[in-house]
Formats: C-alpha cells, structure tokens, sequence
C-alpha cells in the first residue's frame, strides 16, 4: 500500500472520528441542559417535597419544597437517613422500612400520615415513594414525593365537628321540647280550672316554662343562624300586628317588673316584607332585653315608623345602659352588659347575636345606643318597607278570609304519653274527636279506622319512626287526603327538609301553644 493511499485513510479515518466526537459532545452538552432543566423544575417546585433516597433509604438529593415542608437544609439532611423524618412510634415499628420493601415490590407506595418537621412539629403528609431500577434492573434507589395535607385535614375535621354538632343539637331539642310540651300541654288544661287561689303559682310556672322554651330555641339557632343553616319564609306583614302580638306575649314578664310600655305608632301602615317567625324573634329578643336590663318600675317605649324606603322600629328603655367599652361589641356572641352573681336577670349573651344575624339576613341594620351607665339604651332596627299596594291589600284580605273553628277528627302519635294525653285531652277541650296513639304501627292501624282529617305525628318513634309513618301514610288511599304534621323536637332545617321528603304537609317544633295549634287545625282542608 503506498503512503499516499495510507494518508487518506488516516485522514478519512480523523474526519470520522471528529463528527462522532462533536455528535457525542453536542449529546452530551443536551443531556447536560435536559439535566438542568429537570433539577430546575424539580428544585423550583415548592408546595411539593421532592427528593431521592438512595438504596438503603438515605437522602441523595433535596429540592426546594422539602426545604420548604421538612425545615432542613440540603447541606443538613442529605447523607441522613429518611426515618428522621417519621414519628417514634412509626419509627419503632419500622415503618419507613416496610414503605421501601413495598415500593420495591409492588414498584409503587403511598400512604398518609403524620411526619414531623426539623422543629419537632408534625404535619399531615401524603406519601409517594417510587423505586428507581437501571437498565439491567438494578436498584439504584428511591424517588419520594411529599404533600403537606394538614390544611385539608383541619378542614375535613372542622367539617366532620360540624355534622357531629348538628346531630347532637338535633338530639338536645328533641330531648329538651318533648317534656316542655307536656308541661305546656298541662298547663293548659289546669288553667281552665284554676282557682283564684292557684292562679298566681300557675303564673310562675307558665313564665318559666316559656322562659325555658325561649332558652332552648336561642340555643339551637344561634348554631344554625351563625352557620347559614336557617332559610326566610317572607310574606308581607304589618310591623305593627307582628309587634303588638309579641307585646302581648311579654305582658307576663313585664308585669312581674312592674314596667310600663309605650307602642308608638307616627305612620300607621308600615308593612315589610319578611319571615313572620323570624321578625318576632327579632321583637321579642329586644323587648326581652329591655325588661332584664332595666330596674322595677322602669320605663320602655316602642316607635314604630316609615322613613324614606326603611321601616324602623325603636326599642327604649330607662335601664342600666351600656358602657363605652360594651357598646361596640354588644352584638358578639356570648356578650352581656352585667355579668356580677347578683344580678336578678341573667342571660346566655346569644339573643342580641341573633337579632344581629336574622336583621342583616332580611337586608337590613341594627345599632346599638347608651349614654352610659345607668342612662338607658335604645336599639334601633332598620328593614326595607313594603310599598307595593296590591300586595299589601292581597294580604289583608286573606288575613281577613282566616276561617272559623271546625269540628275535627286528630290523631295523636307520640311514644311520650303524658305528652300525647295532655295535648289530646287540649284539643278535645277545643271541641275535636282526638284518638292518640304510642308506637308507629299503631298509628297506622288507628287511622285506617279512625280516618282523622290530621296526625300529629312524632318522628322520633320506636320501631318504625315518624318518618316511616308518613310514607306508610301515603301509600294508602284512604288516608291519601289526610294532612300530616310533624310534631317534633327536631326543629333544623334538615329535618324540615326530611319531613318534607317524606310526605308531612307542616312541621311544628314542640313546645307549642294552644292558640298556634288551634290557628294550624282551622286551615286544615274540608274532609267528605
């Protein structure tokens, strides 16, 4: 071969292995940048902890996200084992060990759980632990990957209190309504044949009896005000009718006091539009408030007007005042003006939340007012006024069509018997044919013969519940036509709800008074 030839293949030969060499280095420089790239993005990552363990568990890499979750440096932890990162107890039963022999067996691992942070704090963590295996299948260790989750589980906790309060209130109304029905039931009947001698007694025992109905309602909605869980049944209402009703229901307790009222009218048509239950509430709560806060003998005045688009109402009193230092947190939950052990009236410090809450749910204001100690209050209520005459007058006159008392045919079912007798023994003293009924099944055998026009019908029956009744009802044609009512301590807007679903036409939270049970029997639809 001569020289020449032989340079020329040299040559080609150094041509070659130049193009593979820059190929090889323009390779390498890519995988160097697509290196880069990823350590980029994973180290950029920050709600995530992202980090490599080596084979036998120890930490080979450390992003920003574990700096950010776990607390520790890269310079501190990497080198360290990963169980530094798990409780003494998981740690004692080898759990960090037993999470790499199922990653590498099943080639994946999560779990959840507590780990805990450089400062000894734990977190609620979601765990993906990944296996790392080489071309020839051989481990080279483990990709693990973090999320904080206490957040989420704080949330879920929250809710989970959340359902649990609302079954137990559920439960403490059902058990506190079911024996201040029978008392008010009992009351009713020993009234019609009090003597002037027990009438007095009578007296104390109806007012306390309200007073402890009123407790118990205050209770359960300031839960479910505060919380949302309460929706308005609006209709238009005169404010004055729904004040002087109220009014009347306080004479008791303001007579006890010796207080004097005055309801002042400036505008006598001041109608609004809002949940009748609800503005009551709202009235009673104040009147209330002036009797307890203001000495024997004191003064409370009532004004009632329209000014611009607003109806007002104004609510007075000659009482101990609120201090400067109350009055602007007067409605916050669990405030009250006089806290000392001797004072005569004592009180939750709910009521003035709630007559806040139901205020601003019908669009409207409240403010609170004092000159001080001793110099009296005044609250002053604003609510949109009604201006609409053709629905004003539609509404008085079906106040106007309220019908007169029928002769009815009721059914009682309740497993309280002194409960269920009182309020039979009241409703056959309104002149109605009244059968009771203790269990479920008897209820349903009782109104297949008795046909009742109306059942007032517990829910929480043994054995087959209110709500199995109802639907029972409702399967049979006989008893198709007749209006069941739920008369019950459960009083949430879920059980309204489930009432509702389960084919009840009202629902009545016990205790009630006889006048508002009489009122309910007269609108009940004329029967064959």
């Amino acid at each position: 071969m001569s020289i020449d030839r032989r340079l020329k293949e040299l040559e080609e030969e150094n041509r070659t292995l130049r193009v593979d060499l820059e190929q090889r280095n323009r390779h390498l420089d890519n995988l160097r940048e697509s290196e880069e790239r990823f350590r980029l993005l994973v180290d950029g990552v920050k709600d995530y902890a992202i980090f490599v363990l080596d084979p036998s568990g120890n930490v080979a890499s450390w992003n920003t996200g574990a700096q950010k979750i776990k607390g520790y440096y890269a310079s501190e932890i990497i080198g360290s084992h990963f169980s530094r990162f798990y409780t003494s107890e998981d740690r004692a039963r080898h759990w960090p060990e037993h999470e790499l022999t199922v990653a590498r067996a099943e080639g994946r691992f999560e779990d959840e759980g507590w780990r805990v942070r450089k400062d000894g704090t734990c977190f609620w963590a979601n765990v993906i632990i990944t296996p790392l295996f080489d071309g020839e299948h051989s481990l080279r260790g483990f990709a693990k990957v973090t999320r904080d989750l206490t957040t989420r589980r704080r949330m879920e906790a929250i809710q989970e209190y959340a359902r649990q309060m609302d079954q137990f209130l559920a439960m403490l109304g059902h058990e506190l309504r079911n024996p201040l029905a029978a008392i008010v039931n009992a009351l009713a009947l020993v009234r019609r044949d009090a003597s002037p001698v027990s009438s007095d007694p009578l007296r104390v025992v109806d007012r306390q009896v309200g007073h402890l109905a009123r407790i118990v309602d205050d209770l359960l909605d300031v839960s479910r005000i505060t919380r949302g869980k309460v929706t308005l049944k609006r209709e238009i209402l005169h404010l004055k009718e729904v004040v002087s009703l109220v009014l009347e229901s306080c004479r008791p307790m303001i007579a006890a006091r010796r207080h004097s009222v005055d309801l002042q009218t400036a505008d006598s048509e001041v109608w609004v539009e809002a949940d009748r239950t609800r503005l009551s509430q709202i009235v009673f709560n104040l009147i209330g408030n002036a009797v307890k806060y203001t000495p024997v003998g004191g003064h409370i005045t009532i004004d009632l007007r329209r000014e611009a688009n607003e109806a007002v109402m104004r609510v007075r009193d000659t009482g101990i005042g609120i201090s400067t230092v109350l009055l602007p947190n007067v409605f916050d939950l669990f405030v009250q003006g006089d806290k000392s052990l001797d004072c005569d009236e004592g009180g939750l410090g709910i009521g003035l939340t709630l007559v806040k809450t139901l205020v601003e749910m019908h669009g409207g204001s409240i403010a609170a007012y004092s000159g001080g100690q001793g110099e009296g209050s005044e609250f002053i209520v604003r609510l949109p006024a009604v201006h609409d005459r053709v629905a004003i007058r539609e509404t008085s006159m079906a106040a106007a069509k309220f019908g007169s008392p029928v002769r009815r045919r009721i059914l009682i079912a309740d497993d309280n018997r002194d409960l269920a007798d009182t309020l039979a023994s009241v409703l056959e003293l309104m002149g109605h044919e009244v059968r009771t009924a203790y269990t479920g099944q008897d209820a349903i055998s009782i109104a297949t013969e008795f046909r009742p026009a109306a059942v007032f019908l517990d829910i929480g029956l043994p054995g087959m519940s209110g709500y199995d009744v109802a639907r029972t009802f409702r399967r049979l044609p006989e008893l198709a036509r007749t209006t069941l009512i739920a008369f019950t301590g459960y009083g949430q807007e879920d059980d309204r709800r489930r009432a509702k679903d389960a084919g009840f036409d009202h629902h009545v939270v016990k205790p009630a008074e006889a006048d508002t049970l009489a009122k309910l029997i007269e609108t009940l639809p004329e029967r064959d």
